[in-house]
């Protein structure tokens, strides 16, 4: 273990952009790996880009039927073994709090024993992808890899804006996706996590392009200045509200979903301002959670906004969508609706949440077809397990992303 720690004293002096080249010298020198390759998802989790080669010169990997996206999909470790006595190749999700980064792609000498390399190596991408999400505040080479294409500038705004794609925690695990992800432009969310609770918010700016990212931005810093600040949900939108209304004197509105999740009880506190609606799967039934709709934050000047509450039980999954996912229309103008999202509720049940924004959101595009969604898309999937028996230790120190011992190898 004492090789691991002077890894990470390794990474963290490391320049930004060379965390890749510091990995592979470890990796060469203490296993005898050959080819070391780091490759992070695109921003629609469809690849897997590799982050030391434009896409021009390496073939990005996809995310379905590769051994790689196996890796990624199911955040275990997957051995692609090689020709007769050639060396192995093993694939490992670089996940850092249940963020999912990429995958760590490495070639081991024949005979080696996985089952004593493997805590090792799991620590080695564990540390990679928390110096990964430091080092993009200093360098551009991370967040590059992950474009399959050129983001438009209203999607460049949106995704700086949000906090991850996914997160874990012993009490939760969720994952989100935006569609169409390279022009999104004013869907978005944001969430924040205390030893005590979940604060989840969900926004839809109107408009398009430029205006709506700029709408959105306005919105989501407004919210979080106020919950940094100590308000509450209800004072959040208060003064969020009027951040827009003060900017935009009532020309242009946010329809926002607030949302605190108590990790003691379950209980959670909701602020409905307009906002995407949401879905519960409980013991395999689906059915709507509808809230009191109040106004969209900035419509009139100094609204007032009440909270209401409801009660979610470990085992229950919630579905959050915009209305770019319902208003979706297919050729034949038949919208996306209740009922299809409902059947693909039903049908990702035995998915993890990371999973099913993006299994929605196929069965989305694949329902509107040709061409692209002519709005954004928002699907948030958020599983509830509740807060741990004590006994079990202290839950405000554990990584639920973290595997306790080696992890199956396919």
């Amino acid at each position: 273990m004492e090789e691991i720690a002077a890894l990470e004293r390794a990474l963290r002096r490391a320049a930004p952009h060379t965390l890749p080249q510091v990995v592979r010298a470890a990796l060469t020198e203490r296993y005898g790996a050959g080819e070391v390759r780091l490759r992070l998802a695109d921003y629609a989790m469809r690849s897997l880009q590799d982050v030391e080669s434009p896409p021009w010169v390496t073939e990005p990997v996809p995310v379905h039927d590769s051994p790689q996206g196996r890796a990624f999909g199911a955040q275990e470790p997957y051995l692609a073994a090689g020709p007769d006595g050639g060396p192995m190749r093993l694939h490992l999700p670089v996940t850092t709090r249940g963020e999912r980064l990429g995958v760590l792609s490495l070639e081991l000498p024949p005979g080696t024993d996985l089952r004593a390399v493997l805590p090792e190596l799991q620590e080695v991408c564990e540390a990679l992808g928390h110096e990964i999400l430091v080092a993009e505040r200093d360098t551009d080479l991370y967040v590059l890899a992950r474009r399959a294409t050129r983001l438009t500038l209203a999607a460049e705004m949106q995704w700086q804006l949000l906090p991850g794609r996914s997160c874990a925690r012993p009490e939760f695990a969720l994952g989100a996706q935006l569609e169409p992800a390279y022009a999104v432009f004013g869907d978005s969310y944001d969430w924040s996590v205390s030893a005590d609770d979940l604060t989840l918010t969900l926004a839809n700016g109107m408009g398009e392009g430029i205006d709506a990212a700029l709408l959105t931005n306005l919105a989501v810093n407004a919210l979080r200045n106020a919950r940094r600040a100590g308000l509450d949900l209800a004072g959040q939108a208060a003064l969020a509200d009027q951040a827009v209304y003060a900017q935009y004197r009532g020309r242009a509105h946010v329809s926002v979903l607030l949302l605190r999740f108590t990790f003691a009880t379950g209980e959670v506190e909701a602020v409905d301002a307009g906002s995407p609606r949401l879905w519960r799967l409980r013991d395999g039934a689906v059915a709507a959670r509808p809230f009191e709709a109040q106004l969209p934050l900035g419509m009139f000047e100094d609204t007032v906004y009440t909270p209401e509450y409801f009660t979610v039980r470990p085992g229950d999954r919630l579905l959050f969508a915009s209305d770019g996912v319902y208003d979706a229309v297919s050729a034949t103008g038949e919208r996306f609706g209740e009922r299809a999202l409902a059947r693909a509720l039903t049908a990702t049940r035995l998915l993890p949440p990371t999973q099913v924004p993006g299994a929605v959101l196929r069965a989305l595009a694949g329902h509107h077809g040709e061409p692209a969604l002519d709005d954004d898309a928002l699907v948030v999937c958020l599983d509830w397990f509740g807060r741990p028996d004590a006994s079990a230790g202290d839950a405000s120190t554990v990584d639920a992303s973290a595997p306790e011992g080696p992890a199956p190898v396919g």
